[in-house]
């Protein structure tokens, strides 16, 4: 749902997300000692209010996910889970019914206390149809939900599986066993929210109150945003800094000028000009390792010839057209790898052998046989258009090499269409406006392989969720409701990776590469850590 957004949740995904717009104030470094250690990071606008429930790509989630909010659970960088705001979280016999207790002492940064209501409250809110939030559809599972997706209610009314039994106490019933449903807590939509929040909803957006390591001071749009350390924070992510200052650019290269120049202390934007040697610069520190981030080429269902048998053959021609290793090692210079399934090699459930999976290797040949047998059902004729977003990092590089390959391959007329910005590539996709081809960037908002596939791909997702190709396959829907009810991970694994082989049948998408987790830093920043998501964590990240 990008994230959600995701992960970035959230989240997600999120270094290699990031829609990156520029200006340049001066850095926070200076030589005084006694000076706040504020953190500038290279980011970019939201695309929305910073709310967690309509919160799901990643300028807005970096803000959010760690940083403003936490929720009842949060993980460690490895995605290993950890009990947050929660303490204790005890599923009944089936997994339908997870009791919830909470730790004392947790508040909103204006002194209000956390209590089981903040959760119930706003999980309600965002469910609710009235409210149109982007994460209703992680709801789904909760008792209740549907009968918040009626017209005609007011948007105050409750998911009817959660019960308050204290201030610090409530329980969830889910409307079919999930085994993985306290690692969904951890993505940003079922953070808790102050009463603040109900009082003025779009007010709220522009001021946010959380419960996370930081507090919010002040957003001037499109040039930054300020948060500082937050005393009464007592969770995993305590900030090792006094602040963070999110600097707004769009321009990838003038970042990363300002990361050399010290005027930007990190930056997880890296330009094409610089992915060769970003790790070797002596101007700066570079940082790579392997990330959960995805990045595909999405196929409307709307678009002419891609429907049906037709269709079918059609998306396998355009898949094997693509020659992956090719634009990995010469447009990214290594820094990603080609995909080998719908995740990412860092996410458990992760398979390379998939049934059906050689559509995704390069095949000049088949991709030709494949065009001409769509083209003796129905005649091609037109451009093959791919649509994304131009701010995203090396994103006009990679489309140029795909548009190119498919029209070298196939003998087509094919071209890559640059929308300016990420918010309006993202506010498009939500309106149903990406008719044709179009950039599919995911980062994971939870660390399961079911974030890869629910939110992008599932039914729902089309109505509330990130499914922008309106993808629709009723067997591919019943193996996701089996693989939440599964007693074990592994069980649960085996089903959702049955459930891509469809994926690779029907390619909706059809997945590119995995991106790593990549940055660059001054030289007085003492270390970065990236989360299993590709996300830099930066309340660890410390100043010298």
């Amino acid at each position: 749902m990008k994230k959600p957004l995701t992960h970035i949740a959230a989240a997600a995904v999120l270094p290699i997300l990031l829609l990156l717009s520029g200006c340049g104030s001066p850095g926070s470094g200076s030589g005084d000692a006694s000076a706040p250690k504020i953190i500038t990071f290279g980011s970019g606008e939201p695309a929305n209010p910073l709310v967690p429930g309509n919160t799901n790509e990643s300028g807005g989630g970096i803000v959010i996910s760690h940083v403003l909010w936490t929720g009842l659970v949060t993980t460690k960088a490895d995605g290993t889970l950890i009990n947050e705001v929660a303490d204790k979280i005890t599923p009944n016999s089936d997994n339908t019914l997870f009791d919830i207790t909470l730790k004392k002492g947790w508040k909103f940064t204006d002194g209000t206390p956390v209590t089981a209501q903040s959760f119930t409250k706003a999980w309600s809110y965002t469910a609710n149809a009235t409210n149109a939030q982007k994460n209703a559809g992680f709801f789904s599972i909760i008792k209740g939900y549907d009968a918040l997706q009626k017209s005609g209610i007011s948007g105050d009314e409750q998911l009817s599986g959660l019960k308050v039994i204290s201030d610090s106490h409530f329980t969830v019933e889910l409307n079919s066993p999930t085994s993985i449903f306290p690692t969904m807590l951890t993505y940003m939509g079922f953070y808790p929210m102050p009463e603040a929040f109900f009082k003025d909803p779009k007010g709220f957006g522009e001021k946010p109150i959380g419960n996370g390591p930081y507090k919010f001071k002040s957003w001037d749009h499109s040039r930054e945003i300020d948060v500082v350390r937050n005393p009464d924070y007592h969770g995993y992510y305590k900030a090792k800094n006094d602040g963070i200052t999110y600097k707004i650019y769009t321009d990838p290269q003038a970042q990363y000028a300002d990361v050399q120049a010290g005027n930007l202390d990190v930056s997880t934007n890296i330009p094409t000009a610089a992915i060769s040697t970003f790790l070797t610069d002596n101007t700066v520190k570079g940082y790579s390792k392997p990330g959960g981030a995805r990045v595909a080429l999405g196929i409307s269902q709307k678009y002419a010839h891609f429907t049906g048998e037709e269709g079918r053959l059609r998306r396998a021609a355009i898949s094997m057209s693509i020659n992956r290793k090719q634009i990995t090692e010469k447009v990214l210079h290594g820094a990603a790898t080609p995909s080998k399934d719908f995740s990412a090699p860092v996410i458990n459930g992760y398979s390379d052998s998939l049934k059906g999976g050689d559509v995704l290797e390069y095949n000049a040949a088949k991709a030709k046989q494949l065009w001409a047998q769509a083209n003796a059902i129905s005649p091609w004729s037109g451009e093959f258009e791919i649509s994304y977003n131009a701010d995203g990092p090396n994103f006009r590089d990679v489309y140029n090499a795909v548009a190119n390959q498919i029209k070298n391959t196939l003998g087509i007329k094919a071209i890559a269409n640059g929308m300016p910005t990420k918010q309006e590539y993202l506010t498009a996709g939500s309106a149903g406006k990406l008719t044709a081809a179009f950039h599919d960037n995911w980062g994971p908002d939870y660390p399961s392989i079911e974030n890869y596939l629910k939110p992008i791909y599932s039914t729902d997702a089309a109505n509330t969720g990130s499914n922008f190709g309106d993808y629709r396959n009723p067997e591919f829907d019943t193996l996701l409701t089996q693989a939440a009810k599964a007693s074990s991970t592994e069980a649960a694994n085996k089903l959702y990776q049955q459930a891509e082989e469809i994926l690779l049948r029907d390619l909706p998408s059809m997945p590119l590469y995995n991106v790593n987790a990549v940055a660059v830093t001054t030289k007085d920043i003492s270390s970065l850590e990236f989360d299993w998501g590709g996300s830099p964590v930066l309340p660890f990240v410390e100043k010298q």
